[in-house]
């Protein structure tokens, strides 16, 4: 059995849809799904994001702002939370959070780590000190591969 993903299905800022499984074929991706009223995702999740980009120059991180009824996205309000106001690696929207609930997220900030195959990895969730361990193990042992 394995864990093939077909698609994954997210609008870019400007309301246009995207396949991040054809966008990012053949990649090694690490999606952060996350919610810029989660503090724990804007001020710990992303930054780190950002570090593991910097210290995995072989994986693409791509960010997947979740929408939740009252807590929807704009392109404004994702800039927001960059201080330099550039997006240091690409977001898209999940309208009405149907990633989040493909992937049974168990709250954001939900990592998931995709090899090269299209294969679910690692599914992680949170951003405290024992999920950021696992992130890296995870990604240390994909990009050793």
């Amino acid at each position: 059995m394995t864990n093939l993903i077909s698609s994954i299905t997210v609008v870019d800022l400007d309301g246009i849809a995207v396949d991040l499984m054809q966008t990012y074929k053949h990649k090694i991706l690490l999606l952060i799904i996350y919610n810029n009223d989660c503090l724990g995702c804007t001020g710990r999740a992303i930054p780190l994001a950002y570090e593991l980009q910097q210290a995995f120059p072989k994986i693409q991180v791509v960010g997947i702002h979740a929408d939740f009824p009252g807590r929807a996205a704009t392109k404004a309000n994702i800039k927001s939370i960059f201080t330099s106001g550039e997006i240091p690696f690409p977001i898209y929207i999940d309208q009405q959070h149907q990633v989040y609930d493909q992937f049974k997220s168990e709250g954001t900030p939900q990592w998931l780590l995709i090899s090269e195959q299209g294969e679910l990895f690692r599914s992680i969730f949170g951003s405290q000190a024992n999920a950021q361990n696992r992130l890296y193990y995870a990604l240390e042992s994909l990009v050793q591969h």
